[in-house]
């Protein structure tokens, strides 16, 4: 894999998981599911209208495009253990700026996972 390449899926994976910080902080920002049919249509104004929501969807956009890029370069199974970075970037996001718990046993969990990213991307 080239470093273009890298690079690409990395930005790629970056944006997805500012994507999905968006979406919760965009959950965090507007009221609670309506309880209620008629209540929807407003939820779902509200929504449209959210800037977090707006950075959310154009976040995934933009991840996609490089996405599609990434794969016609390189193989999927290749390419898609990458997809595994957005774990530690959103962990790494949902601490800073959510304020989230990322507590011992969570962070040996996503040490593993770079353990198997190291041993997939040797496989090549």
């Amino acid at each position: 894999m080239s470093l273009l390449v890298l690079v690409l899926a990395l930005t790629s994976v970056s944006l997805n998981a500012f994507a999905q910080v968006a979406l919760r902080k965009t959950m965090l920002t507007i009221p609670a599911l309506p309880e209620t049919i008629t209540g929807y249509f407003g939820f779902g104004i509200q929504l449209l209208m959210n800037p977090w929501f707006i950075v959310g969807m154009s976040c995934y956009v933009f991840s996609i495009g490089l996405w599609m890029a990434v794969l016609g370069k390189v193989e999927v199974s290749l390419a898609y253990p990458l997809l595994s970075f957005g774990y530690i970037i959103a962990a790494a996001i949902g601490y800073f700026f959510l304020k989230e718990d990322v507590n011992t046993m969570r962070i040996i969990g996503l040490s593993l996972i770079c353990v198997g990213i190291v041993f997939i991307s040797r496989s090549a």
